[in-house]
């Protein structure tokens, strides 16, 4: 199973941004679709974003426009760099590859 260590979140001012990483930890990961999830309190764990292995994108639409997912597969890593923060986008992102293995998660905090 892949090791996935989410890193990047905190607390931003409405309007603000973020960049969050997820560093997997297996040598193949270039031929993975990596996914960005997260879970806001009270509320189901909803898609946010994915990316393929050949580059293709896909977003929500509540973060369209606004997060943008991108991988170094030298540093085995996904990110995802969330702009133009809303208080609404204030959850526990989770990182996944597509199948079982989740990191730990990361608490993202908009608020003023």
């Amino acid at each position: 199973q892949v090791q996935l260590v989410e890193s990047g979140g905190g607390l931003v001012q409405p309007g603000g941004s973020l960049r969050l990483s997820c560093a997997a930890s297996t040598t193949i990961f270039s031929l993975y679709t990596m996914r960005w999830f997260r879970q806001a309190p009270g509320k189901q764990r909803e898609f946010v974003a994915y990316i393929t292995s050949g580059g293709n994108t896909n977003y929500a639409d509540s973060v369209k426009g606004r997060f943008t997912i991108s991988r170094d597969n030298a540093k085995n890593t996904v990110y995802l760099q969330m702009n133009s923060l809303k208080p609404d986008d204030t959850a526990v992102y989770y990182c996944n590859d597509n199948g079982n293995s989740w990191g730990q998660g990361i608490q993202v905090t908009v608020s003023s």
